[in-house]
């Protein structure tokens, strides 16, 4: 994926709309996808699961790989 606001990023971000943390497993982030996943689950026992949520489709979207520039 290039950078952010490519293609890859939003269909990252439609994957975490669906599934929070799915995005992030699709960029190769799996530990980060892992737990947004866990914590959304958690939280919509309370009814605060939106917040990580919608923290996962940002997260998603705005995603930069790290480029190794010399």
């Amino acid at each position: 994926m290039s950078g952010q606001g490519s293609a890859g990023n939003v269909i990252a971000a439609l994957c975490s709309f669906f599934i929070p943390g799915l995005g992030q497993l699709l960029q190769g982030r799996w530990i980060k996808g892992a737990i947004m996943f866990v914590a959304a689950a958690a939280l919509w026992f309370i009814m605060m699961g939106w917040i990580v949520h919608l923290w996962s489709i940002v997260d998603a979207a705005m995603f930069k790989p790290a480029t190794n520039k010399r």
